[in-house]
């Protein structure tokens, strides 16, 4: 007696691209496009959408979580400083205190919690692409993100004119760590200036990381690494507290913002 129920592979396929095409619909036109799937752009789609508000997330891998997989050096003990445990209490993520203030947690645990609370909200997730340029409108403001496929840019150059798509947002949040993916396509057309991290100072980094996380330009709101990178700011390494903090604060800046224009 067969124990899965009855279906076809044309079935399958027309329930992958009727869904897939569905959710792309969707997300044509949207709130806010969070740009990059680790920890700070993952936490701050998680607030978003939890509060209602419409969010997609673009992501170049395969994958969510960015570095949260990995704590450092190939070591996945994830590690960081208060008051981020409250954070990692927040989604269920057990962890054990190193020494007063340090905790350490299981990046695959963590970044498993995170990535599934994110989806549960509500966020729509578009993995396997690309950030490739911003949508500008009057006096340069961001107004949505020109996407492709990643393995678009791994073609060879005679067949690889594969023209991308927009999503438009009143809110893009660049979120792609020490890249700044959308502050440096902005530098490229001399509307911003891109600094580049720093060298590290861990203590200095992860408070200057929440204090400077917000809008950088009009339409265009920085969380994460990406701040680092936008200020030349020093890097913190592998602790992750900031990443957490700065999300939740981008949410919140981006809530309000939304708000104001209602």
């Amino acid at each position: 007696m067969p124990i899965f129920e009855k279906s076809s592979e044309s079935s399958v396929t027309r329930a992958i691209v009727s869904e897939f095409t569905k959710e792309m619909d969707d997300v044509a036109d949207t709130d806010v496009v969070v740009v990059g799937g680790g920890p700070s752009g993952l936490v701050a789609a998680h607030d978003l959408a939890r509060d209602g508000i419409r969010v997609v997330m673009v992501e170049k891998n395969n994958y969510l979580g960015g570095g949260f997989w990995m704590g450092g050096f190939l070591m996945n003990s994830v590690t960081v400083r208060a008051p981020a445990q409250k954070m990692l209490d927040e989604f269920g993520i057990r962890y054990v205190e190193r020494e007063k203030g340090l905790f350490v947690t299981s990046g695959p645990l963590a970044c498993s919690k995170l990535i599934a609370a994110t989806c549960e909200a509500g966020v729509k997730v578009l993995n396997m692409v690309s950030f490739d340029d911003v949508i500008l409108r009057d006096e340069n403001r961001v107004a949505g993100v020109v996407v492709n496929w990643s393995p678009v840019s791994y073609l060879p150059r005679p067949v690889a004119c594969v023209d991308p798509i927009c999503l438009e947002s009143k809110i893009v949040i660049d979120a792609t760590g020490h890249d700044a993916s959308i502050v440096s396509k902005l530098s490229e057309r001399g509307v911003l200036e891109l600094t580049g991290c720093g060298g590290m100072w861990i203590e200095r980094s992860e408070d200057s990381v929440v204090e400077r996380t917000g809008f950088v330009h009009a339409g265009l709101l920085v969380v994460g690494m990406s701040v680092s990178a936008a200020y030349g700011l020093p890097r913190m390494g592998p602790t992750f507290g900031s990443m957490l903090l700065s999300g939740r604060k981008g949410a919140e800046l981006a809530k309000k913002s939304l708000q104001s224009r209602a």
